[in-house]
């Protein structure tokens, strides 16, 4: 077992966790000494320190350092800019402006909701770099050629769709199972002089050792202290989550319990009092997939699946992190592989000819 000590400007600096906003604090992580392998993949940057230098200090010294350097650095134009800058994000509507604005975007004629993919067909005979995918799906049974094809849904989807190449099967049975877990996320707003302890700042973490001490929620955002806009000014408005590892029936709960439960732990936490004015309830049953510690399994099935389907990649959640921003990021990867393997494709047919 280890114990180790940061100051929190130190820590905040290389690893943006949002831990504290007291400028002379510390962190305090206690855990046994494992391997980088055994850590599990959602740890990001304490992950790659310690495959790239052995060990969280030397990475959080190495990050320290070369972040000063970064700092001084400048470049033609001017300053360097900080390519790697990380928060949270949001959009004046809400998160929702990302999908619909996408959906717009993109228009009914090329996006098709509810549509459950049947097949896969990869028929390429060498004639035309294009066109070389087919697609069905069960609203409509109809077939559609495609150029390439980026899947973002679950692994476990993924293995009911019938994939074929060439005419020939090609089964998934090397994708190991991924267990998904349960999120009840619950929308509260209270009236501001009914919470007697407003605390300021990002939200907070329940410990699973707070379960001894009633609490039964994973955590809370102050979604209305965090970005504008969120409720009336005379409002507090709360995201709490319910579920995952810890409560995985409890996700599965109704509203009505769910409502009690989480009004009880603001109690607690933020002292509020009487009902919530507000509620708004939402479920996944697969919620996120679970980084465990044989992640990297999944991660090596993820590579053989595409480089067994030329034209086929797979982005989203599984790969890089679950957030927003970096579900966007596989997107954006997957995309640009696809404009690679479309171009070298087409080189390679004209070079023939």
């Amino acid at each position: 077992m280890y114990f180790l000590l940061f100051p929190l400007s130190l820590v905040n600096r290389i690893y943006p966790l949002r831990l504290s906003s007291q400028p002379n604090g510390f962190l305090l992580i206690i855990g046994l000494i494992v391997p980088s392998s055994r850590v599990p993949m959602s740890y990001g940057p304490i992950r790659v320190s310690l495959e790239m230098y052995g060990s969280i200090i030397a990475g959080a010294l190495q990050s320290s350092l070369f972040g000063k350097r970064d700092k001084t650095a400048k470049t033609k134009d001017g300053p360097r800019k900080n390519k790697n800058q990380r928060g949270s994000f949001s959009f004046q509507g809400g998160m929702q402006t990302l999908t619909d604005t996408l959906c717009k975007e993109l228009g009914n004629d090329d996006l098709k909701l509810n549509a459950k993919v049947l097949t896969l067909a990869y028929s390429h005979d060498g004639s035309s770099p294009s066109q070389n995918w087919s697609i069905t799906c069960a609203s409509n049974k109809k077939t559609q050629d495609v150029d390439a094809v980026i899947v973002t849904a679950p692994l476990d989807n993924v293995k009911d769709i019938r994939i074929t190449k060439r005419g020939t099967p090609f089964t998934l049975n090397f994708l190991p199972e991924v267990t998904y877990l349960p999120l009840s996320v619950l929308i509260t707003t209270f009236k501001k002089e009914n919470v007697k302890r407003p605390l300021e700042g990002f939200g907070v973490l329940v410990p699973s050792k707070e379960e001894q001490n009633g609490f039964k929620t994973l955590g809370t955002l102050f979604s209305s202290m965090m970005f504008p806009d969120r409720a009336p000014s005379d409002m507090h408005l709360y995201t709490t989550f319910i579920g995952g590892t810890r409560n995985r029936e409890l996700a599965r709960a109704s509203t009505d319990e769910l409502k009690n439960i989480v009004t009880s732990d603001l109690r607690k936490l933020l002292g509020a009092e009487g009902e919530p004015t507000f509620v708004n309830h939402f479920f996944w049953s697969k919620g996120f997939p679970l980084y465990g510690h044989n992640y990297g399994s999944v991660l090596e099935a993820i590579d053989k699946m595409e480089k067994g389907l030329p034209g086929f990649y797979y982005a989203g959640n599984h790969r890089g992190g679950l957030s927003v921003g970096r579900a966007i990021a596989s997107g954006c990867k997957a995309a640009d592989l696809v404009i690679s393997y479309l171009n070298n494709a087409s080189d390679k047919t004209v070079s023939d000819k």
